[in-house]
């Protein structure tokens, strides 16, 4: 049993920007610019842009997952970088340039990658005016110093850059296989469903036309035997009858059984999803006699764990189907971080088109803190 959850990317890089700041933090009261009887102005100057770096990078690194807030990313990534050239000016030292490196750790979560690496390179050069500035440093001597911190921010942007489009990659490799695994299921339950009818109308059309015809001249036979081979004849006429009535019997079973079992089917789709816990509710028994209805609702689940996977940041989500004389009703509800306004995307409209040919209805409600909570409605019987 899992006690504590891992980490993901994103605070893993949050931790560790966190505490390369707390490192430069400690150094700073070091700084012998900062130690001088008069620097009171340069310490408090120091102290503020110090903080102001913090924040921003804490605002920044809590989510970075959606372009929709692109201009306040890059507005907190400015301040963390004008942050750090103030220190670097103030000081008079290359010690800021560690913070650059925490700028360039979070650059490709908000940028592109050929807008990231300009700003790294607009970044690093803003450093060559304080190196010249230093009267024991040369002009080669201060391009090769911004060099050499430019190379170590390159590598930390192509790191992260790596580790970003691997963390997009896998969360697209699972997504994709909650697809696969939700159409394997609905498939081999309507191969199952197809197979039962095939097999029904070979016994109706085969057996029992067969038995049909046994029992037609066992009744001819009766009428032109007498004695004890008539008495053998009835007896084979009235097992033939039997065995008929008994072959009916199970061709209605089969056909009556020609349902789709969405309990098994829904039960093994939320088993797959590796995340977040999905807490499911099904009436029992729960199976539909039309595959295209049966497939919107499993479309829809999947669908309503593709989202919450993806953009919801939740830890549970309830999914809770009730059937209501004919109509089968889907709440479900996680415990993410909601949204402001709704923004219905592709694969959400397309379930609530999908609904509405069937006379269905999918309703969305959500505000920030709160999640997510849709409520679909669907008809089993289409009305006129």
């Amino acid at each position: 049993m899992r006690l504590i959850r891992p980490f993901t990317q994103t605070q893993l890089l949050r931790f560790a920007g966190l505490f390369t700041w707390a490192c430069v933090g400690v150094s700073l009261p070091f700084v012998p610019s900062l130690g001088a009887p008069d620097a009171d102005a340069v310490v408090a100057a120091v102290s503020v842009a110090y903080l102001s770096f913090g924040v921003a990078y804490l605002w920044l690194t809590r989510e970075m997952d959606g372009d929709g807030r692109r201009w306040a990313y890059v507005t907190a990534q400015l301040l963390m970088t004008a942050s750090a050239l103030t220190i670097a000016y103030l000081t008079g030292t290359g010690i800021a340039a560690i913070l650059l490196l925490v700028c360039a750790s979070v650059l490709p979560w908000v940028l592109p990658m050929g807008y990231g690496m300009a700003w790294l390179v607009t970044q690093n050069l803003a450093l060559l005016p304080l190196f010249l500035s230093r009267p024991n440093f040369s002009a080669i001597e201060a391009a090769l110093q911004v060099g050499l911190y430019l190379s170590l921010a390159t590598l930390t942007f192509i790191t992260t850059y790596v580790a970003r489009r691997q963390s997009e990659a896998r969360e697209e490799l699972r997504v994709v296989n909650s697809e696969l695994r939700a159409t394997q299921l609905l498939l081999a339950e309507s191969e199952r469903a197809a197979e039962r009818l095939r097999i029904s109308r070979e016994l109706h059309d085969v057996v029992g036309h067969h038995l049909t015809a046994l029992t037609l001249n066992l009744e001819v036979a009766s009428h032109l035997v007498q004695g004890k081979a008539l008495d053998h004849v009835k007896q084979a006429q009235g097992v033939s009858k039997q065995l008929l009535a008994d072959v009916r019997q199970v061709v209605s079973a089969l056909r009556g059984s020609d349902v789709i079992d969405l309990e098994t089917t829904l039960r093994e789709l939320v088993a797959s999803a590796p995340a977040p816990e999905v807490r499911l509710t099904l009436p029992t028994p729960f199976k539909l006699d039309d595959g295209r209805r049966a497939q919107v609702l499993v479309r829809l689940t999947q669908e309503i764990l593709t989202n919450t996977m993806r953009h919801a940041r939740a830890r549970h989500l309830w999914l809770n189907f009730a059937r209501e004389g004919d109509v089968v009703e889907l709440v479900a509800r996680d415990d993410g971080r909601g949204a402001s306004e709704l923004r219905a995307g592709n694969g959400l409209t397309g379930m609530r088109e999908r609904l509405e040919v069937f006379g269905g209805s999918l309703d969305i409600e959500t505000r920030p803190g709160y999640g997510f909570v849709v409520l679909a409605r669907l008809p089993l019987e289409s009305k006129p």
